[in-house]
């Protein structure tokens, strides 16, 4: 067996082994006969672990109830209105966002004044509205919800779907509404009406959708009056002659008439809300107000009550019919 290497007569020395690295100064030393830390310390560990936990569970919370995965907090837009997240849902949400595109419309003729109010369609002032609040009308006037007045002019009617087109004059600038899908409409889906009740300018009520393809017979005669605020041609009920389930409301609808299917809902209309909107939850419009059942108004048996007035039986156009007509009424069409 060889030998090894020896200089000047001795072995080499072994080789060296590291030390063992120093214990970090916030741990405790091992403790040596295996048994678990005790005291202090462990507890402030365990409630440091509870806390993260607890802290994580509320982040994923916050974050799943506001949609917000971003972490930003800030408000968003709902695409095509601008109600924020924050207001969403919500009736003075709705009311905020949409009332800048309702208007009060007087409407005066050879036999006297009419209060009604219509929808911002365009930024430059085409307003739609009910034919019967501005039928036979030699001036109309157009309140905006900041109070500024414009004359206007009737651009088109069809009596038949008791629908008119106006345009203010000299008019820029204005919010234009959100028209939704009136297909998409349900029944008991919340709702909120905007308009003119007697004159009382941006007045809002809310209710539910109550019913769909309602039949509703109004007059078609051109001459037949207005919705009334004042003076002028009107049922007993200061309201719109109408037929509904085979009776009369709000007086005579007369010999020529013509029926539409409607919205049914229960927030509140008086007279002076027709031509207004009836709004979803989104800030969309789904319908134009039209019609309202005032019960000392019947004109037939089977209505009873004393008082005038919304007993939360109220019609609307669908505005999937406005949207159809809109090309028509812009071409100039009367009738």
């Amino acid at each position: 067996m060889t030998e090894p290497f020896r200089q000047n007569g001795e072995y080499p020395p072994p080789p060296a082994y590291p030390a063992p690295a120093p214990a970090p100064a916030s741990m405790p030393a091992p403790h040596r006969s295996g048994r678990r830390a005790r005291g202090p310390l462990a507890l402030l560990a365990a409630v440091a672990l509870a806390a993260a936990a607890v802290g994580g569970g509320t982040a994923y919370a916050f974050q799943t109830l506001t949609g917000d995965d971003s972490g930003s907090g800030g408000a968003k837009n709902v695409n095509g209105t601008s109600v924020s997240t924050g207001s969403k849902g919500t009736v003075a949400g709705v009311a905020s966002a949409v009332s800048p595109s309702i208007v009060e419309i007087n409407a005066t003729t050879g036999s006297g004044k009419s209060t009604g109010s219509g929808v911002i369609v365009t930024s430059d002032g085409e307003i739609v509205t009910n034919n019967h609040v501005i039928s036979g009308a030699t001036e109309i006037t157009v309140r905006t919800s900041d109070g500024k007045t414009y004359k206007a002019k009737t651009v088109g009617t069809d009596s038949k779907k008791d629908l008119a087109l106006i345009k203010l004059e000299d008019a820029s600038g204005l919010k234009a509404a959100s028209l939704g899908d009136s297909d998409d409409v349900q029944v008991g889906q919340e709702v909120v009406a905007i308009g003119s009740p007697e004159g009382l300018t941006g007045t809002v009520t809310s209710g539910i959708i109550s019913a769909l393809d309602r039949d509703v017979t109004v007059s078609a005669d051109p001459g037949r009056g207005q919705e009334q605020g004042g003076e002028g041609q009107q049922g007993p009920g200061g309201g719109w002659p109408f037929e509904f389930g085979g009776e009369q409301f709000n007086g005579d609808t007369g010999s020529s008439k013509t029926t539409y299917k409607a919205l049914q809902t229960d927030a509140s209309l008086n007279p002076g809300n027709s031509g207004g909107a009836l709004i979803d939850m989104d800030g969309n419009i789904v319908g134009i107000n039209s019609a309202m059942y005032s019960p000392s108004s019947a004109g037939s048996a089977g209505a009873s009550g004393s008082g005038s007035g919304s007993v939360g039986l109220g019609f609307a156009i669908p505005i999937n019919t406005v949207k159809g007509d809109l090309a028509k009424l812009r071409a100039g069409a009367t009738g």
